[in-house]
């Protein structure tokens, strides 16, 4: 069984306030996850391949693939976009000021 000591704690990196009275009902609903937890652990899921999801939709948007648009090393890929640039980069007003 999970100690009140460990309810505390992860109250505690919760940030969460919980009286006394909790800390006995969190320990105790704590620990029975964590025995649920150790029973699934047992089942044997050899040859059984890991899912994604259960619904059979696919994705309707374009898969992310560079389509060599915007090449830093081409030295032009911010010429018609940015007003000023230097060695590849965007050149911007400075915002804060240093000492």
């Amino acid at each position: 069984m999970i100690s009140k000591d460990e309810v505390k704690k992860i109250a505690g990196l919760a940030r969460i306030e919980i009286s006394e009275d909790q800390i006995e009902k969190y320990q105790a609903e704590m620990s029975a996850i964590l025995d649920f937890v150790s029973e699934l652990s047992k089942a044997n899921t050899k040859g059984v391949e890991p899912i994604r999801q259960i619904t059979g939709l696919e994705s309707i948007f374009k898969k992310d693939e560079d389509r060599g648009l915007l090449n830093q090393d081409s030295g032009n890929a911010l010429v018609n976009e940015a007003p000023e640039h230097k060695n590849n980069f965007v050149v911007v007003p400075e915002v804060l000021k240093g000492k």
